[in-house]
């Protein structure tokens, strides 16, 4: 993994930590009155949870950039990018929007773009699919936590 290529992945990779933190208020009266299942984390658990994946992400997005060229390169790059789109997009709707239900659509698609970009990432580097299962399971837990949350409060 080089460098150059590490840089440009964290810098998108706090990006989208910048954005999605930006519109995530666990301290807002909407979030606070919303059933959640006994299970959920507290809320310090999700920073401390997110600060090693997005690390994670962005090094085994270098390294299979470094490990591939052509369009093999440009997919991932491409499937990168949206991955790191729809990252931000679940805490778009469901906190700034506050909108559950359509949060866990879009986390369905979040799950689908992560197992796609595990795909990928397996054919060109084994340690960077590695990186990424533990984000992918991360948002598995998340769509169970947020089908959870809609379901709780269904009739709200």
């Amino acid at each position: 993994m080089r460098l150059p290529t590490l840089v440009k992945t964290a810098a998108a990779v706090a990006a989208t930590a910048a954005a999605g933190t930006a519109v995530n208020d666990t301290s807002n009266r909407w979030y606070q009155r919303l059933r959640k299942p006994s299970w959920q984390p507290p809320p310090v658990v999700f920073p401390l949870a997110w600060t090693p994946l997005y690390a994670l992400i962005a090094v085994a997005g270098a390294r299979v950039l470094d490990r591939t060229s052509g369009a093999e390169r440009a997919a991932f790059t491409r499937a990168y990018a949206i991955n790191l789109a729809l990252n931000i997009g679940w805490s778009a709707l469901f906190f700034k929007a506050r909108k559950p239900t359509a949060a866990l659509a879009e986390i369905a698609a979040l799950n689908a773009s992560n197992f796609a970009l595990l795909r990928r990432a397996s054919r060109a580097d084994r340690a960077a699919a590695v990186a990424l299962a533990p984000y992918a399971a991360w948002t598995v837990f998340a769509t169970a936590l947020n089908g959870t949350i809609v379901h709780l409060n269904s009739n709200r």
